[in-house]
């Protein structure tokens, strides 16, 4: 019984990437190949495989924190997480679908305050759980001065 409770956090995360792709993957070669990022922004096909592993590194310690106490135990320290897991899909569509990277700049602070305190609630129930999901807080990291530099390249 504890599988499928990973396979359903696994396909939740998936879905979430899913969301987002609805409103990157026609920008990629559309409105995002025409602005301005800067030199060390990384290829675009790294996005792919980083990001699907990330969600599934994310949704095993989702699953590892909601095995330990169960649901109700877990309330809090899952709700954190969707509550991150909101903030990371508005972020595509803000960013890509709606073409506002000084936005886009907000709701990856916010997602990125949502990770960090996502990942101590994870560390504090189950040291596993937070370290699964430092990669993902690291990415994030890296994401939100990347989307900085480009808003800044792109202003007026």
């Amino acid at each position: 019984m504890n599988w499928i409770g990973l396979v359903v956090f696994i396909a939740v995360c998936l879905a979430a990437g899913g969301l987002g792709a609805i409103a990157t993957t026609p920008e990629i070669d559309g409105w995002y190949r025409t602005i301005e990022k800067p030199t060390w922004t990384p290829p675009g096909y790294l996005f792919g495989p980083v990001w699907t592993t990330l969600y599934i590194m994310m949704a095993i310690a989702a699953w590892l924190i909601w095995r330990k106490a169960g649901t109700k135990a877990a309330a809090f320290p899952l709700t954190l997480f969707g509550v991150q897991l909101m903030l990371n899909v508005a972020w595509s569509w803000i960013f890509f679908g709606l073409h506002q990277p000084g936005w886009a700049v907000a709701d990856i602070i916010l997602l990125w305050f949502a990770i960090t305190a996502t990942t101590v609630v994870f560390f504090q129930k189950k040291r596993a759980a937070g370290l699964l999901m430092v990669p993902y807080l690291a990415w994030v990291s890296f994401a939100g001065v990347l989307n900085f530099a480009i808003w800044q390249l792109n202003l007026g």
